[in-house]
């Protein structure tokens, strides 16, 4: 019997300390990474083909492509960074509306490296883009969604 009440507290034991491992705080901490560097260019043709916007009817759009550098300073890949930020037009209107997701980076590793995001812009908003407060986030561990 006594042997038994062992082999239970080790058990149980060895499986807490598992799931804290798989589980830990710091294995999900959200990591802050810097984007920098950022431009626009319209999308080649074979992206471009095509786009419209949504919001009830089918409107013509430009696509373009946003680049930059992001710096992950964690020392750890980044899976699914979530790319923050708001994109204006030329005469400051907001692009996205109700909406600072624009998307995301499905890896960063680390240290800096290039990033590109593909956006459609309705035709009646004119350029020159402005891109302001572009931040992004994401965890050195695999989050289920």
């Amino acid at each position: 019997m006594r042997f038994r009440s062992y082999l239970v507290t080790i058990t149980v034991s060895c499986f807490l300390w598992i799931t804290s491992l798989a589980f830990s705080p710091a294995a999900m901490a959200v990591v802050q990474i810097n984007l920098s560097d950022l431009a626009y260019h319209q999308c080649p043709a074979e992206l471009a083909a095509g786009t419209v916007t949504s919001g009830g009817g089918s409107r013509a759009a430009n696509c373009f492509l946003i680049t930059g550098k992001a710096e992950n300073k964690s020392g750890k890949p980044v899976v699914n960074a979530d790319i923050f930020g708001r994109i204006y037009d030329a005469n400051g209107n907001r692009i996205m509306q109700n909406r600072t997701r624009l998307g995301s980076i499905e890896q960063v590793p680390p240290g800096v490296s290039d990033f590109e995001l593909r956006i459609t812009v309705p035709t009646s908003q004119a350029t020159p883009l402005q891109l302001e407060q572009f931040k992004a986030s994401g965890f050195t561990g695999k989050v289920r969604r």
